[in-house]
């Protein structure tokens, strides 16, 4: 008589949460050579919560709790682990960053509404502390990304059958793309690289009406407002500009943050159960 043993691997049909997992990874791949507009990021991040929210669901699934918690596996589950606080570091660096710009904006905005020929100092003031916070928080931002970089794929699977390993390596997919997306968002927050600028420049703002300055061919509303600062005509309006998309990119982090805590919780109940 011949005894058919029943395998213990994963279902050849992948589950339709691991499959709306795919779709999702699908959209944000083919997102990733669009250009790093605010409307773009704002999407993106947008999407990536959609990801992770399915990622949550999916560590709910007994299977996927089965996978992570064997012994074998666990390894892998602490690297998960460990690239979950990794990627809250990074969102709370930029939550940080675009917290620091609208501040200074704020004040900006303020003294050019109420300014007077008296005033002049004040603004001059505040404009060359909003230049020098963007070259502090570039130096920041460009750290954050070094470091992302170098720890983003600092280990790799043992040898074992692929059905073994199907929910971690599309975990660490997710991780990947995660990893790809903050990338357009510290540079949309850094901006492109510019010519140095002289503090003469920031100093005549308010005595020109009309500043020549010049605009790289695809710049993102940081790079316009350092460039807007050396003509006040246009800096309010680049102002209010940036001050609505440094609220969409606010409100798309914290979202995103939240969403990340809740799947390292999910991981650490995994672990520990």
């Amino acid at each position: 008589m011949a005894y058919h043993t029943r395998s213990n691997s994963f279902p050849s049909r992948p589950h339709p949460i691991i499959q709306e997992v795919d779709d999702h990874l699908c959209r944000l791949r083919s997102s990733e050579a669009t250009s790093t507009s605010s409307s773009s990021v704002s999407h993106k991040l947008s999407d990536l919560h959609d990801l992770h929210d399915c990622v949550d669901r999916l560590l709910q699934l007994p299977l996927t709790q089965q996978a992570l918690a064997q012994e074998q596996h666990q390894k892998w589950a602490n690297e998960l682990l460990d690239g979950s606080i990794r990627l809250l570091d990074v969102c709370s660096v930029a939550k940080d960053a675009l917290s620091q710009a609208k501040e200074c904006i704020q004040d900006l905005q303020s003294i050019i509404r109420r300014r007077h020929g008296d005033e002049s100092a004040v603004l001059t003031s505040e404009a060359r502390k909003y230049l020098t916070s963007r070259k502090t928080v570039k130096k920041v931002l460009h750290k954050a990304l070094e470091n992302m970089k170098s720890t983003a794929n600092r280990s790799t699977f043992s040898s074992v059958h692929k059905e073994e390993v199907t929910i971690v390596s599309k975990l660490r997919d997710v991780e990947a793309i995660t990893v790809s997306v903050f990338e357009s968002v510290l540079s949309f927050i850094s901006g492109p690289k510019s010519r140095p600028s002289s503090w003469s420049l920031v100093s005549k703002i308010v005595q020109s009406k009309k500043v020549a300055c010049e605009l790289e061919a695809n710049v993102n509303e940081f790079a316009e407002v350092d460039a807007a600062l050396k003509s006040l005509k246009s800096a309010h309006n680049q102002l209010n500009n940036l001050e609505s998309c440094i609220q969409d990119q606010e409100e798309g982090l914290e979202s995103l943050f939240r969403q990340l805590i809740k799947t390292r919780v999910s991981l650490l109940n995994i672990l520990n159960h």
